[in-house]
């Protein structure tokens, strides 16, 4: 096991020796994903120089030790912290918790198999802070993008159903709602978060599904990498959950608007 020392320190206050807190948490829900935990940590580090991070594992106990791994660069590295979930599994669940755990004002979301371009996490963040948008989402589906990273027919023909379903239901115009690489504020996260459902993978189209008013989202193009290492976790079950959590959405969506007739 390489074994390399804690970075330099980061500014501080005026001379009292304590550090300010991140402004971009990223996180990164993981299941056998051990072989991906450095170069993915190593590339962030790389990628992001205008922003105080931190990365956010959210490990399902994972039978490869993805767990230790994290915990072995944290103690190297106080921008790395890991969550283990033991006796729950799904990604969208595992985002809230990272999300919720979290303390900066711009949080991002991104896949732990290095399929997703880590240098556009820094013009997510600038979209939210400087641009005033409330979500900023890397498109597969705009132009400039590349998704020759899903690898099979079955993933393509998912992710393009998917998306077709999921626009007519969106409050907002979204090209790719199905992506699971974005950032957005992490207040506008937890003013919503009592109502998503939790249920699949794609915690992005749970999230504007549920807001109240419309937000301001941006997509910016990224290419879709293939795995640096492990299998894919897209499968049939990935659609159950998927047609699960549109449901759920939408049983929701109608009560509420027939309480509010019932109110007017």
């Amino acid at each position: 096991m390489q074994v390399f020392s804690a970075p330099a320190s980061h500014d501080t206050h005026d001379g009292n020796g304590i550090l300010p807190g991140p402004e971009l948490s990223i996180i990164i829900p993981c299941y056998n994903e051990r072989g991906n935990v450095e170069p993915l940590f190593r590339a962030v580090e790389k990628a992001i120089t205008r922003y105080r991070w931190e990365l956010i594992f959210v490990d399902d106990n994972s039978p490869d030790g993805t767990i230790d791994e994290i915990w072995w660069l944290a103690q190297a590295d106080c921008r790395v912290r890991g969550l283990l979930r033991v006796g729950r599994r799904g990604l969208s669940s595992a985002v809230i918790e990272g999300i919720l755990s979290s303390s900066a004002p711009v949080v991002a979301v991104m896949d732990g198999d290095m399929q997703h371009d880590e240098s556009l996490l820094q013009k997510m963040a600038d979209a939210i802070v400087h641009d005033n948008y409330d979500v900023a989402i890397g498109s597969r589906y705009v132009e400039g993008c590349n998704n020759a990273g899903l690898a099979n027919a079955w993933r393509l023909f998912l992710s393009n159903a998917g998306i077709r379903i999921a626009q007519y239901l969106l409050p907002v115009r979204v090209k790719d709602p199905m992506s699971g690489f974005f950032a957005m504020r992490r207040e506008m996260f937890v003013r919503s978060v009592d109502r998503l459902s939790g249920k699949g993978f794609k915690i992005l189209l749970d999230m504007l599904m549920v807001q109240e008013t419309k937000p301001r989202v941006t997509e910016l193009p990224f290419v879709f990498r293939s795995r640096h290492e492990g299998d894919s976790k897209m499968n049939s079950k990935v659609l159950l959950q998927f047609v699960q959590m549109i449901f759920l959405n939408l049983r929701n969506k109608t009560k509420t608007d027939g309480a509010a007739k019932k109110a007017a």
